[in-house]
């Protein structure tokens, strides 16, 4: 999973079928959890790629989208806003949850 700069996130949102943005603190343990789980999770979607952004330098994201707390994985389809993650349980919830929005 790589970090996404604000342009590579409206790119991928704009750009993409299906966009994921994960957004997370350093400093919160259940991210550190949430985001081992989306890496496994990204290995089993390669077709799906995965950003990253660390709410502390993009609080403007969290405004624009309604963000309550972190972790939230962002779900988007064809550039609309599809669903907020805020409880992440298990690798196969993950998976089940994405395909769902395909």
């Amino acid at each position: 999973m790589q970090e996404w700069s604000q342009l590579e996130i409206e790119e991928a949102v704009n750009g993409q079928k299906t966009a994921l943005i994960y957004l997370y603190t350093p400093m919160c343990g259940t991210c550190q959890m949430a985001g081992k789980m989306l890496t496994v999770t990204e290995q089993l979607l390669p077709d799906q790629k995965i950003g990253k952004a660390d709410l502390n330098y993009m609080p403007q994201l969290a405004e624009q989208w309604g963000v309550e707390s972190v972790p939230c994985l962002l779900i988007f389809k064809e550039g609309n806003l599809q669903e907020k993650l805020y409880a992440f349980r298990s690798v196969p919830y993950l998976l089940d949850r994405i395909r769902s929005i395909y």
